[in-house]
């Protein structure tokens, strides 16, 4: 007799939903404010997420009503690369239907947040019509591919661009359902029997979310050891690409409470050509698809598999159904991290200029109209458009006579420009956590701005104001901003009483390289805490730092229990 398997909750939606259809396409012809659980886990799939306002969420049900249920809509872009018309027309989508902000992503998306479930269908099918997508911005599949988003003209960088684009195409679901739903597409209807629709990902799709990655050689601006499937460009010594090493196993996801689940960086797996980069990426792909843990899905991303079963076995299984040997690894430069931020010539006679996004949100609040300033840029020069995984914007292709006329609109909108910033500021990330995100434990977005301020005047006091250091934060451990590899993060551990945020575990000695993971430092210290749990070892850093090392370096160097002998920890630590 088989063996029975308890498959997840989410593994019996998936199969029961008939290629990402149902009971979906049901549940958006009713008029209703919201979807069952089943519904909301297919939408996924198709580049949205079901959220309600937290801010309201207790008053609400205290008076007896439901929550106040909105959509965040996920468009996919590979590479962050699109037209100016695309920006403006995903813009004036916000103001429309959203909240009247663009939320950029650590993985080069861009999020519409607070999408009302009567205007999802029209949201969708316009940002379909200026040739961007949702399909698999979510769900158990390929999301959106990194690549490095500097525009240079030079064979390394098209290549990687280009690479990311033919990914982000061959691993894209085949179904008809997201066209039949969103687009008008031909009446819903069951297949001929025997009918394949996902030759790739099957009918149950991937165990898990999946992300993949490709970098420069050099330049590590896309965290690249932290995905499922890490790819780095190797470039001959006269600058011919040449193909791309391949790690595995990456994902930085953990739960508090589990101690079996963790952040782990990919490892090398081996080396592959260009033209054979998508064969071998699709049968990496399969060896997750066959053998990810379908039952358990805190254990169901291919890190899992990769550290348990060992790298010898998966590159055997992706050998198998590639149909060839894995190539060794070749040797690359060491990585430093480019944010690609302020002004840089191309190298062909333009220009581009990175324009700093204080995590990612693109808004006009007081004296800072980003978003007015950067629509009125937009439309003006028509500028190509690169969206960077630090959650910052690229505007390409410039002449470099507009670069004062650009400035000085920049700043009539009260922008700064990044070489007028702190150092720290532009080296910070955010997820978005409270009052969308639904698995957010407290606050990030909304918190850090302060927390970073408070650092700076620190820094500044302690004559440290020049240093960088990468500082993460997130609103719960699933590592959207990829905390773990910062060299200060704070990680959200229990909420806030009264609209205050909670308290959070701070992780300190990550590397400037962003190729090591940090380490637990203090655990569940209150948000008002942060600063001062910080000061002593800012402090420890200035006085006994070796020349040229950094924040990350020092802490790491010294050890957690080194730095809690020194940084003053039985009065902080907790």
């Amino acid at each position: 007799m088989a063996e029975h398997i308890a498959f997840s909750k989410v593994e019996q939606f998936k199969n029961a939903s008939h290629d990402l259809r149902f009971p979906l396409v049901e549940e958006m012809a009713q008029d209703t404010a919201h979807l069952s659980e089943a519904s909301a886990q297919i939408l996924k799939f198709h580049g949205s997420y079901q959220q309600d306002d937290r801010d309201q969420r207790k008053s609400l049900v205290a008076a007896g009503k439901e929550p106040h249920y909105s959509f965040m809509i996920r468009i996919k872009i590979p590479g962050g690369d699109l037209t100016a018309e695309q920006y403006l027309t995903v813009e004036d989508l916000a103001d429309q239907y959203a909240n009247g902000t663009l939320r950029i992503t650590t993985r080069q998306n861009i999020q519409l947040h607070c999408i009302l479930k009567k205007n999802l269908k029209a949201t969708l099918r316009k940002v379909n019509e200026c040739l961007l997508t949702t399909l698999a911005g979510c769900g158990d599949v390929e999301r959106n591919v990194l690549a490095c988003p500097a525009p240079f003209p030079d064979e390394g960088h098209i290549q990687v661009q280009a690479a990311a684009h033919a990914l982000a195409v061959a691993l894209c679901p085949k179904t008809r359902a997201y066209h039949e739903i969103w687009m008008d597409g031909e009446q819903v209807a069951p297949l001929e029997p025997g009918a394949e629709e996902e030759p790739l990902y099957g009918k149950t799709y991937l165990p898990r979310k999946f992300k993949t990655a490709i970098a420069f050689p050099g330049d590590n601006c896309v965290d690249v050891v932290t995905n499922d499937i890490a790819l780095i460009a190797v470039l001959s010594p006269e600058g011919r690409h040449e193909g791309f090493n391949i790690c595995v196993g990456g994902g930085m996801g953990m739960n508090h409470a589990d101690s079996k689940t963790y952040p782990r960086l990919a490892t090398p797996m081996g080396f592959v050509l260009p033209e054979d980069l998508v064969a071998i990426v699709e049968a990496i792909v399969k060896t997750q698809r066959d053998h990810g843990d379908r039952t358990n899905r805190k254990h169901a991303r291919m890190k899992y598999l990769v550290e348990e079963r060992g790298i010898d076995w998966f590159r055997q299984q992706v050998e198998e159904r590639w149909g060839h040997p894995v190539a060794h690894v070749r040797p690359t430069p060491t990585f430093t991290v480019q944010n690609h931020l302020g002004w840089h010539p191309q190298g062909d006679g333009r220009d581009f200029l990175g324009v700093f996004v204080e995590n990612g949100r693109v808004k006009d609040e007081g004296g800072v109209r980003l978003k007015t300033a950067l629509r009125q840029v937009i439309q003006e020069y028509r500028p190509a458009l690169r969206l960077t995984p630090r959650q910052d914007i690229l505007l390409t292709n410039l002449n470099p006579s507009d670069r004062n006329p650009i400035e000085e609109l920049f700043h009539r909108h009260g922008v700064t420009l990044p070489d007028e910033l702190p150092r720290l500021r532009l080296n910070a990330l955010a997820c978005p956590a409270l009052p969308t995100c639904g698995l957010a434990i407290t606050e990030a977005e909304r918190a850090l701005p302060q927390l970073i301020r408070g650092l700076e005047d620190e820094l500044n006091r302690l004559s440290l104001g020049h240093e960088e250091f990468s500082v993460r934060m997130t609103g719960c451990p699933n590592g959207c901003t990829r905390p773990s590899m910062g060299e200060l993060a704070f990680i959200g551990r229990t909420p806030g009483a009264g609209g205050r945020p909670g308290t959070y575990n701070m992780y300190l000695g990550g590397n400037a390289s962003l190729t090591r993971l940090n380490q637990l430092y203090a655990e569940r210290v209150p948000y008002e805490d942060l600063i001062k749990t910080v000061v002593p070892l800012l402090e420890l850093f200035k006085q006994e730092r070796q020349p040229g090392e950094g924040f990350g370096d020092f802490c790491y160097r010294l050890g957690i229990e080194g730095l809690k002998q020194r940084g003053d920890s039985d009065r902080l630590v907790r």
